[in-house]
């Protein structure tokens, strides 16, 4: 007999994978209508950019918008922490003390009571910003990774404290395979024997990274990973850990490369110096790229329902997106995974690369 837990997780699967489409079949134009390439694209964008409301859906005949706002702080002579509701998505003007904010792309300008924003000659705007501190959609999204972590983990901490042989139970039955699939085919054939000095960060990023690609691929609209900003904070632990424990001997393989002739030295120096930047450069824009380009894909897919409703009817339109978009979703599952292998695997190459021990001639 099929155990209860079971099928609540498949039913979880299901509005999970079908959720999208119901959304977007209720809020298709009536009448034959059908929104703009333009439109579409505009969708997309803000998708994938962070943003200060959760937003689920929007009405474009209304300009209602599904969702809850979230607290925006700013530090602008004084502290100021108020809901961005009261922006009313950049429809109105917030005073605070007697300072005046806008939102306006995504981002909080000081503006003047009638929410004047000026530009330069490339057309980006010059108004001043203040300290932003904000709880925004990303933000969110790392809370609830770093909670669904927490939770997990401790459960399996609680297995191991019963004794070296207990049996981990729920969701520890997952995690342990995971544990030991970063320790035993990344962290120690890459490090050595000092891989469990590195353990405890391979082991937080090769599971926030996976965890964030999961929720990315959630109705909830999250693309955490697919900020460029939040790729490059975890990039650059990767580039100060390696660096900052690095050995006397990788210091040497840089500056002076024992081996070459004296002229060639001078010509490597640079180049290894400038590979110490590309090393996480590349970490950065790999996962973001990834990311992003899976995300847009899959929004390009779902807007079919909106492309082609003429051609192929609402029905149609609606059965061809869901079809192309479940197989790109699997797909995406991978690339989830594969793309936490792929950064916490490079981050324990660039590591053991920093602390092997050479032989020395």
């Amino acid at each position: 007999m099929v155990s209860l837990k079971k099928v609540l997780l498949l039913l979880a699967v299901v509005l999970f994978t079908v959720n999208p489409f119901r959304l977007a079949a209720e809020a298709a134009p009536a009448h034959g209508e059908t929104s703009s390439p333009e439109e579409i694209t505009a969708h997309i964008q803000h998708h994938l950019k962070d943003d200060y409301y959760f937003n689920f859906a929007h009405d474009s005949k209304t300009g209602k918008n599904y969702g809850f706002p979230l607290p925006v702080i700013l530090i602008d002579n004084g502290l100021h922490v108020f809901s961005s509701g009261e922006f009313d998505h950049g429809n109105k003007v917030v005073e605070k003390n007697g300072n005046y904010y806008k939102l306006y792309h995504s981002k909080i300008y000081k503006t003047d009571a009638a929410g004047t924003i000026t530009y330069d000659e490339h057309h980006h705007p010059t108004n001043a910003k203040p300290l932003d501190f904000s709880i925004t959609k990303n933000v969110v999204g790392l809370m609830l990774a770093a909670l669904l972590l927490f939770l997990g983990f401790t459960s399996l901490a609680r297995t191991y404290k019963k004794g070296p042989n207990a049996i981990p139970t729920g969701v520890g039955r997952v995690l342990e395979p995971l544990v030991l699939y970063v320790r035993d085919e990344m962290a120690v054939p890459n490090i050595g024997h000092r891989y469990k000095e590195f353990m405890p960060y391979l082991l937080s990023v090769f599971f926030l990274i996976f965890l964030l690609n999961l929720l990315g691929l959630t109705p909830l609209g999250l693309n955490v990973t697919g900020n460029i900003t939040v790729t490059l904070v975890l990039a650059l632990f990767t580039f100060f850990i390696t660096n900052f424990k690095a050995n006397k001997d990788y210091w040497k393989h840089i500056f002076w490369m024992p081996g070459v002739p004296v002229p060639f030295k001078f010509i490597l120096a640079p180049i290894e110096v400038l590979g110490m930047f590309t090393k996480p450069f590349s970490l950065m824009l790999r996962l973001f790229a990834n990311i992003t380009a899976g995300h847009s894909v899959v929004m390009g897919l779902i807007a079919i329902i909106y492309l082609f409703q003429h051609e192929l009817t609402l029905g149609g339109s609606i059965g061809v997106s869901m079809l192309l978009t479940l197989v790109l979703f699997f797909l995406e599952l991978l690339v989830a995974f594969l793309q936490a292998f792929i950064f916490t695997m490079l981050s324990s190459l660039f590591i053991g690369m920093a602390v092997e021990e050479h032989a020395h001639h």
